[in-house]
């Protein structure tokens, strides 16, 4: 007989909740909140936490995802790391009113 075996959704572990303090650590979705994660994990993270998205993500994916994010997202200290551990050379510079204009357009969708 076989048995219908439902996968089980992965959930970003506890440790990961003093860097998502401003959000609803049990409705965090690991593909939508993606973002998210990768950015306050750069920023406000320890060893573990960069092992771990590494591991989950991917080097590559993060190093896309950092390169297509603006650099207002990140705090001075973390750049400087991010660009010695990836090799990122060319960070995204936007001004914040254009991440505020993208906002509110996106609120009107």
């Amino acid at each position: 007989m076989i048995m219908n075996k439902t996968k089980q959704k992965l959930r970003l572990p506890e440790f990961f909740s003093p860097l998502l303090w401003a959000y609803n650590f049990s409705l965090i979705d690991l593909e939508r909140n993606k973002q998210r994660i990768i950015i306050n994990t750069i920023n406000y993270g320890q060893w573990k936490h960069w092992q771990w998205i590494v591991n989950y993500y991917g080097g590559e994916n993060i190093k896309q995802l950092i390169k297509n994010t603006p650099i207002s997202e990140f705090r001075p200290r973390a750049l400087k790391l991010i660009s010695i551990l990836l090799g990122i050379k060319n960070f995204k510079y936007a001004s914040r009113s254009d991440k505020l204009k993208k906002a509110k357009n996106f609120s009107r969708a």
